[in-house]
């Protein structure tokens, strides 16, 4: 009789942890990400890291969209986190006003309280790099700028033609319209392309302006002029992994493992990754691990 009870109990008891271990089994983490070169490297970058240095899986949602749509996909849940810019969060999202001479960590500061206050959703350390606007131009366009002002001033007496993604048009505080009016711009027409496109519509001729991004290793290739933002219309845009704070609670090791990114890739490394894709050709997944692996940030 003891022995049967014993070898009951041995089956309850094996049973309870059998289950104890299935309600400890997490959901992988799902990272978003954007539609162009940067943001289809960054989910790989951080999923890698994740997933070998902690004991969590990883989904990727990479290019899933725009700000207008990563934003309510992490609020919802859709999304665990992905890599946005400060100045994004600070004017396109909270829809603030930037001062003159805004330091880095003051917007960081301000978006990081703002989404936890209004999204759920809190900013962790800076990966290190920033990937900000320029105003470019292609050296055979005729145009002679080295700033924005400079570059307004033309427009206003010749026909220079500006061309930007759709999302840059719809963007409410650092979009085409504020830009538009806090430099008197008087473009002689607006067209709009997929962020891939417009590196080559500038090159070619088809547009004379495009709001590049800093990191694109297609300004370069391309030969482009770029111009400085002399009012500092543009906030900082520093890249920072976004993570919903329901996700923080939920794995509490997350937020240590992330923050050991901080700080680790600089705008030259990210320039080269983007090259990397654009040019040689490589896909984004195999450039990110390449990556970490260089670094020593994970084994190979």
């Amino acid at each position: 009789m003891y022995k049967k009870l014993l070898g009951t109990s041995i089956i309850v008891a094996v049973t309870i942890s059998g289950c104890n271990s299935a309600e400890e089994e997490k959901d992988p983490l799902v990272i978003g990400g954007k539609p162009w070169t940067e943001q289809y490297i960054l989910p790989y970058i951080l999923g890698e890291y994740i997933e070998a240095n902690s004991d969590y899986t990883v989904k990727y949602e990479d290019g899933l969209g725009e700000v207008a749509i990563l934003t309510p996909a992490l609020e919802k849940g859709d999304i665990d986190m992905y890599v946005e810019y400060t100045g994004t969060g600070f004017k396109d999202v909270l829809k603030l006003q930037a001062e003159p001479g805004q330091t880095s960590e003051e917007v960081l500061q301000a978006v990081r309280e703002g989404y936890e206050q209004e999204l759920g959703a809190t900013w962790l350390e800076p990966l290190g790099f920033e990937n900000g606007y320029t105003l470019a131009y292609s050296k055979e366009s005729g145009i002679d700028a080295t700033s924005y002002s400079e570059l307004a001033e033309l427009t206003r007496s010749q026909d220079i033609s500006f061309g930007g993604p759709h999302s840059f048009y719809e963007r409410a505080g650092d979009g085409y319209e504020d830009l538009k009016k806090a430099y008197d711009f008087n473009f002689s027409a607006t067209e709009s392309f997929d962020p891939s496109i417009m590196y080559e519509a500038v090159k070619n001729g088809d547009v004379n302006v495009i709001p590049a991004f800093t990191t694109d290793s297609r300004i370069d290739l391309f030969e482009l002029i770029t111009t400085k933002d002399d009012l500092n219309f543009f906030p900082k845009y520093d890249a920072v992994p976004v993570v919903r704070l329901e996700t923080l609670e939920e794995y509490p090791d997350l937020k240590d493992v992330l923050n050991k990114l901080g700080g680790q890739i600089s705008a030259e490394e990210m320039l080269v990754m983007n090259a990397k894709v654009d040019i040689d050709k490589l896909k984004p997944d195999d450039v990110a691990r390449e990556f970490l692996i260089q670094k020593e940030l994970i084994k190979e």
